[in-house]
């Protein structure tokens, strides 16, 4: 009890912190910009470099003190800043404009890390998780003295650092400005905008970094996490904590990612875990400004575009290591199989009506009383689980399970919890919620969850629903000595990150299927969308959220096929459908009925056309996502990555490639069978047409598969034969298509079995295809078309 209050004490200032911004709601995001803009905070503005060592980056940045005050002019009223002296005594004691540790470190030839304090802080505990590991530094960046101050240039850029006033430039390799710090002297504006700086709280004394950065004429932001909103940041206010939205159609975010990049060719990791409110130019056009929690700012800037952010990015965080093949088939669930009659009927009329599949899903009716997680079958409703999930195996059917972190006080297990003490708690030691929420900073409690899941895995069960994890209390005292204000948003990639450890230590897949996550979760694949709405609206949403979380790091996404939240009309299911197939990973789930044969005979075999296009495909996808985990591409990617320098493709949210070469756009309006296709510059090819378009604006219908999918001039999509399961693929025979107008084409291929990429290419002539070179070595057998 002494240790705890002790821990209690130290801890004060981080609760007060969080009481600080307190919310209307509960998990309602935080919105750190109030405290920017509050008149009884005091502010310090970067001023000048006060000291500086070129040769190991480490040096000292002077802050300037200021006030907010009430403007006055015209009748208006608005807030400006003003120097003030030290509200402190003894003054002697105390430093009016503080003088604290700022550092430049060269990560690799793209990349950069800028670090500054904003006074003591205690030292870091734990490696940080968001981090694969420390990273080293680069030897690379040539050091140049300039008039003004200094100056790094590597093969992909520079960096210069003024001394007074204190800024940073970042340019291309061309020297070209991508953006700079923002300082008060850069001001032509009677708008008051505040430069880059940090607050320190009247209430509590704590402080967060405001990093201010410059923004230029038609720059574009992306990222953030699975955003919803317009798939451009420019001009939004975007509030990185982790919530449930409740929907796709809001700006809260299951996923939200402290990772941008700018159609400038630069991109920033806020390398932190606690609130983030980022403002591109919404509240000013001309400034980004990062509102960070923390006390510290680190702060990673990468040069290049955007797959050279990405990968060096990912290099950082995590790559997403590849899935078992069977879960690229299609997974089958609805809200809720009750019984294991249920699950044994689903798969045999998924066979019977040749629909391929590889996954059963049982949500949250799999225990004694829905929703009640307690890691039992319910024994009247599941007399032999075990039996059922190996029978379902033998059918090509991998069985997946449903359940949260969350304990309700009627949960058998609630009890142990407590008694235990493996949840998180509030000040005194007791819940801060009425559910007992399991603490991942515990030693203890991770082990007693994994025995639980493992228990589940040794049954037979091949993946888990890591569902929920977006409420850690905030205002919890966890077991590693932090408060929720820094553990809050870190939890999800704590859980992501649990239940993937002990299910590639009993089954050897690496494998969850979740929807909370942070920084770094990506290397725990897989995600998926969260709840949306069964609308038009909710289908284009969950789109821009899987758009926006590749952009941020994450190869692997999928998404609930026809919507969760009400049962889906059947023309709305019939163009979501084929959105889900060709999707990274695809799994309907929602409210009953979601299966094919319980609507009408003709979106049966609508839906029965789609998955075997997609098992088809099968090939294409697992190349292409070999490729993507290699270099930290998303498989669901938006068209400029592929494209950076076709100005139009920086202008589409609603349309994606599905890897490299294929281009798909769904169908978002009710009762359409065609729409507008913005196709970027080079000849596509229609894949159920053949026909060729070139890049522009086109009509195109959107054929049987209710789906616009087009090809690239000269690319190869490999493809199988057809497989009702995919450990059923036959690999030895291999159809190549080409799609080319020049009689050439490229492509790739990656056997499952060795897990190693391999190109392809194709030359047609005389309606003849031929191999250039047959990477296995006549072990497969190759048609080329």
């Amino acid at each position: 009890m002494k240790q705890f209050f002790s821990t209690y004490l130290l801890l004060s200032w981080a609760i007060m912190a969080t009481a600080q911004h307190s919310t209307t709601l509960l998990n309602e995001p935080l919105d750190l910009s109030k405290d920017f803009k509050d008149y009884t905070n005091t502010y310090f503005l970067a001023d000048s470099l006060a000291a500086f060592d070129p040769a190991t980056g480490q040096g000292q940045l002077k802050w300037r003190r200021n006030e907010y005050y009430p403007a006055h002019a015209f009748n208006n009223t608005q807030a400006g800043l003003r120097k003030v002296r030290g509200n402190e005594f003894p003054g002697i004691e105390y430093a009016v404009d503080p003088v604290l540790p700022f550092s430049v470190e060269f990560v690799s030839p793209r990349a950069v890390r800028i670090r500054a304090t904003t006074g003591h802080t205690a030292p870091a505990t734990e490696a940080s998780l968001m981090l694969v590991k420390e990273p080293g530094k680069d030897n690379s960046w040539v050091y140049s003295k300039t008039k003004e101050g200094h100056q790094y240039k590597s093969a992909f850029g520079s960096v210069t650092i003024t001394t007074n006033p204190w800024t940073i430039e970042f340019r291309d390799a061309q020297g070209k400005l991508l953006t700079k710090t923002w300082h008060q002297s850069n001001s032509r504006s009677f708008t008051p905008i505040l430069p880059f700086s940090f607050v320190r709280r009247a209430g509590d004394y704590s402080r967060s970094v405001g990093a201010a950065f410059t923004l230029s004429p038609d720059e574009k932001i992306y990222g953030c996490g699975e955003s919803f909103t317009s798939l451009n940041k420019y001009g939004q206010k975007v509030n990185l904590f982790t919530t449930d939205p409740n929907g796709v159609e809001n700006a809260g975010m299951y996923k939200p990612i402290p990772f941008f990049m700018s159609s400038r060719g630069y991109g920033m990791f806020m390398h932190t875990s606690s609130p983030v409110t980022c403002d591109f130019g919404a509240t000013y056009g001309a400034v980004t400004n990062l509102m960070i929690g923390d006390e510290n700012l680190d702060l990673f800037v990468f040069l290049g575009e955007p797959k050279d952010i990405l990968d060096e990015y990912t290099n950082l965080t995590g790559k997403a290591s590849m899935p078992p093949l069977w879960s690229f088939g299609l997974w089958m669930s609805r809200i809720t199989y009750f019984s294991e009659a249920d699950g044994r009927n689903v798969a045999n009329l998924l066979r019977k009506n040749g629909i391929p599949s590889d996954v059963i899903h049982f949500d949250t009716g799999w225990f004694g009383t829905d929703w009640r997680c307690d890691y039992q079958f319910a024994k009247d409703r599941f007399p032999d689980p075990q039996k059922m999930i190996s029978d379902l195996k033998a059918q090509g059917f991998r069985t997946c399970l449903w359940q949260l972190p969350y304990f309700v006080p009627k949960n058998d297990l609630f009890l142990e919890i407590i008694a235990k003490g493996l949840h998180v708690k509030n000040p005194k030691g007791g819940l801060p919620y009425e559910d007992a929420v399991l603490d991942f900073t515990n030693p203890n409690a991770v082990q007693w969850y994994q025995d639980k899941i493992a228990n589940l895995l040794k049954l037979g069960v091949s993946v888990i629903k890591v569902d929920f994890g977006e409420a850690a209390p905030l205002n919890g005292i966890y077991a590693n000595g932090r408060s929720g204000f820094y553990e809050h948003n870190l939890y999800p990639l704590r859980y992501n990150k649990v239940v993937s450890d002990i299910t590639k230590q009993i089954t050897g897949d690496q494998i969850i299927w979740a929807r909370s996550t942070w920084a770094g979760s990506q290397r725990y694949p897989l995600h998926w969308g969260g709840d949306a709405e069964t609308s038009d609206m909710g289908m284009e949403a969950q789109l821009r959220g899987g758009l926006s979380l590749g952009l941020s790091g994450f190869t692997f996404w999928s998404h609930d096929a026809g919507g969760f939240t009400t049962r889906t009309p059947e023309e709305l299911y019939r163009r979501w459908a084929p959105f889900s197939l060709f999707s990274s990973h695809s799994r309907c789930h929602g409210q009953a009925p979601k299966e094919p044969w319980e609507f009408s005979e003709s979106f049966l075999n609508h839906f029965r056309n789609a998955t075997e296009t997609r098992y088809r495909l099968m090939p294409y996808i697992y190349a292409q996502s070999k490729a993507s985990t290699e270099k930290g591409l998303p498989m669901l990617r938006a068209l400029f990555v592929e494209f950076p320098q076709d100005p139009g493709a920086w202008l589409i949210e609603n349309e994606y490639l599905l890897g490299s070469d294929m281009l798909v756009a769904p169908i978002f309006e009710t009762d359409a069978t065609e729409r507008k296709v913005y196709l970027p510059q080079g000849k596509w090819i229609d894949y159920q047409t053949g026909k060729v378009y070139p890049g522009g604006w086109h009509v195109i219908d959107g054929g049987k598969l209710s789906l616009v999918v087009m090809i690239r001039d000269g690319a190869v999509i490999p493809h199988a034969e057809l497989a009702q399961r995919t450990d059923q693929i036959d690999w030895s025979k291999i159809t190549l298509q080409a799609y080319t107008s020049t009689g050439t084409a490229k492509g790739k291929i990656c056997m499952p079995a060795e897990n190693v990429l391999q190109e392809v290419n194709v030359t047609l002539k005389n309606g003849k295809g031929t191999l250039a070179k047959d990477p296995y070595a006549g072990k497969v057998k190759w048609v080329i078309k």
